[in-house]
Parts: C-alpha cells; structure tokens; sequence
C-alpha cells in the first residue's frame, strides 16, 4: 500500500486497516511457526503496512489540535 493510497482514506477508513494489517499479521505469524510460509517477505510487508497506518493517523491526530 503507497502513502498516496493511505493519504486518500478517511480515519475511519485507516483505523479498519490497521485493524485488518494486524489481524492478517498475526496470523501470518502464526501459520509460518507451523509450517514456512510461501513467501516469507509477506510478515515484513504487512509490518511496514502497519507502520504507515499508525504514522498517517498520527500525523492526522497532531493536526486535528
């Protein structure tokens, strides 16, 4: 996901997200300690995504004060 991408989404939109990276995250997580994922670059992906969520809606909630 580009930070263009991200830019465009309301805040409600991004927290859904983030929601979603985390969950996805955490099971990634889980089903590569079981067996080695296909395409272990998925975790660090889905991390940066996560980052650049929590970064845009921070960003938004300094501006908002």
């Amino acid at each position: 996901m580009k930070n263009s991408e991200i830019k465009e989404l309301t805040t409600q939109e991004i927290v859904e997200k983030l929601d979603a990276e985390r969950a996805s995250l955490t099971r990634f997580r889980l089903n590569h300690a079981i067996s080695p994922l296909e395409n272990p670059l998925q975790i660090k992906e889905t991390r940066r995504n996560i980052a650049k969520l929590m970064t845009e809606l921070r960003q938004r909630q300094l501006t908002e004060k």
